[in-house]
């Protein structure tokens, strides 16, 4: 048990870490919109933050539907949790206790950045990414005239994002591009954790074998043998 729970910290440690350092070295070296290749012209750092969840799914622009957003987040960080105790105590497999923190940690990091975010970095109500049309709150962007921007504080910080595949499909599958939106890592791991559950549910969810029944004659006649153990990593 103190084994899986030290192995699964340090991953989720890991993350959060490699998350917030990435974030605050786009945030605070990248000009907003600029972009830079990372893996030649297909894999590049591109700064935008985004007012929603992963891969920048929104809830609205009213006030209530972004702090809908953080409260769900934090409801569903401390179930994760609450569910991730209890898996351990039932002895469940390690591999399977490391996809639900990395499904904690990238929800985490997100969180994060809506928390604190709008405290700790200068807020411009005049770029793009925080104009939301039917907040109600009017800044005054110059030449631009008066916009409506996004709220501002605790729980209603954008989203830090940075990596763009540029890749296409081809033209007889419509050219269009292969994953358009543009992502972070506390995206990508609850990804791949969210993935790697559902891909492996079988290993971690074994069904249980059917009791055996008690004939007529009070013999025992077993329905279906069980096909294998499902042994707990320690």
């Amino acid at each position: 048990m103190k084994r899986k729970v030290l192995i699964v910290a340090l991953v989720v440690t890991l993350i959060l870490a490699l998350d917030q350092i990435i974030k605050v070295y786009i945030k605070t070296t990248f000009l907003p919109g600029e972009s830079h290749p990372l893996l030649g012209d297909w894999f590049v750092l591109e700064f935008i933050e985004n007012q929603g969840m992963a891969f920048g799914t929104t809830f609205g622009s009213a006030m209530w539907a972004k702090l809908s957003l953080s409260i769900f987040r934090i409801v569903a960080i401390s179930a994760l949790i609450y569910y991730w105790i209890k898996q351990a105590k039932k002895g469940a497999r390690l591999e399977f206790l490391i996809a639900i923190g990395l499904v904690f940690a990238g929800a985490t990091g997100n969180l994060i950045d809506s928390m604190f975010y709008d405290f700790i970095f200068p807020y411009d109500p005049c770029m793009g990414f925080n104009h939301l049309e039917g907040s109600g709150i009017y800044s005054d962007c110059g030449i631009f005239g008066q916009i409506e921007t996004r709220h501002t504080g605790f729980l209603f910080g954008n989203v830090v994002d940075m990596f763009k595949f540029q890749a296409n499909w081809p033209e007889w599958l419509g050219g269009g591009e292969v994953f358009p939106a543009i992502w972070n890592l506390a995206d990508a791991s609850i990804s791949i954790g969210v993935v790697t559950i559902f891909i492996r549910q079988r290993k971690y969810f074994p069904k249980k074998p059917k009791a055996a029944v008690v004939t007529e004659e009070g013999s025992s006649e077993e329905i279906i043998e069980e096909e294998g153990k499902v042994e707990n990593e320690d």
